[in-house]
């Protein structure tokens, strides 16, 4: 063999051998073990809205069963409206004082106890009444200053308000069954002009979907009668065929309707205005439920606290009266052109 060709062959075995001993090297180096990272707190991903979770096994809704909230009354009948915008104000003083501003239809008088129109005979406070067609309470108010409807002791030179007699004067009142308001109005009937004097909160009968109202209370004009009653405690009469200590059924003052005027959605029997119903408290004392005020709760009457009804009797019950219960204010058919305050 010549000296390249060992020289070549040589070459060659030194690579091989090389390469096996690599070989046998690399194979026996223990591979080294993979390394484990552990966060120190947990990372909380936020879900976007679009992103659904998927269980790996379905699970069945959960049904929560809850009962519906019970409607009140103003949502059985309609949603109770606003008072936003109607016509307010409070002018009472203004019939009453003797003093201060008043009403174009009142006048003060001096109680003398001779007077030309009593033919001889001395004048009460009664015969006043009479004269003025105005009523004994409207007088007593005046009188005494406050609302004290019942001392009507009288003397020479005492001043009071009367209705002056060469006026015309009604009432219209107007009953918003959506709001449990009532408007009381003045009627000059001889210029055909009102004034509005008061407006009160009230009470009324409760949510009945059978009737045309969706109360117990009706809808539609009616007149005023003249069977008015005035009741104290131990008052009794007969209520649903019972004897009944009447204030706890009427509070203090009762103004029936007397007949429908128009169209109505009820007959005007049974129904009127009076005072919130008087229950015994825990001392055994007769006090006025207020809390049935601005409800739906009587037998279809309108009621009112007993200081609003024995205001409202005291001022209208010798002069023709009107009621019309609405819906909404904005439905009132009122009389004459309204009349600015000063």
């Amino acid at each position: 063999m010549t000296m390249p060709k060992f020289l070549v062959v040589f070459a060659i075995l030194l690579f091989l051998t090389i390469g096996i001993l690599a070989y046998f090297k690399t194979s026996k180096t223990p591979s080294k073990p993979a390394v484990k990272t552990t966060l120190s707190t947990p990372v909380e991903i936020e879900l976007k809205p679009e992103v659904r979770v998927i269980n790996e096994k379905p699970q069945p809704p959960t049904v929560v069963k809850t009962e519906p909230p019970k409607p009140t009354a103003q949502e059985m009948t309609q949603t109770a409206r606003s008072s936003e915008g109607l016509p307010t104000a409070d002018r009472i003083e203004e019939l009453f004082t003797t003093t201060g501003a008043k009403l174009p239809f009142v006048e003060t008088v001096t109680y003398k106890s001779r007077v030309s129109w009593q033919k001889g005979r001395p004048a009460w406070l009664s015969d006043y009444a009479t004269h003025y067609d105005t009523s004994r309470h409207f007088i007593a108010r005046s009188l005494n200053g406050k609302a004290d409807y019942f001392k009507q002791d009288v003397a020479d030179g005492n001043k009071f308000n009367v209705f002056k007699p060469e006026k015309n004067i009604e009432f219209y009142i107007v009953i918003d069954t959506s709001r449990c308001k009532l408007w009381l109005y003045a009627l000059d009937a001889d210029v055909n002009e009102r004034t509005l004097l008061k407006v009160y909160d009230v009470g009324l009968g409760r949510v009945d979907p059978s009737k045309a109202s969706g109360l117990l209370t009706p809808l539609g004009k009616f007149s005023l009668g003249n069977k008015v009653a005035i009741f104290q405690p131990g008052n009794m009469g007969n209520y649903h065929g019972e004897k009944t200590e009447m204030i706890k059924v009427f509070g203090t003052r009762w103004i029936p309707f007397e007949k429908e005027i128009g169209e109505t959605t009820e007959p005007a029997k049974g129904f009127g205005l009076h005072g919130v119903p008087w229950k015994p408290e825990e001392n055994g004392k007769l006090a006025e439920e207020v809390a049935s005020i601005g409800k739906y709760e009587s037998d279809g009457c309108i009621r009112l606290a007993t200081k609003d009804i024995e205001e409202i009797f005291a001022i209208i019950i010798t002069k023709p009266a009107t009621v019309e219960l609405v819906k909404d204010f904005h439905h009132a058919k009122l009389p004459g052109k309204e009349k600015a305050a000063r």
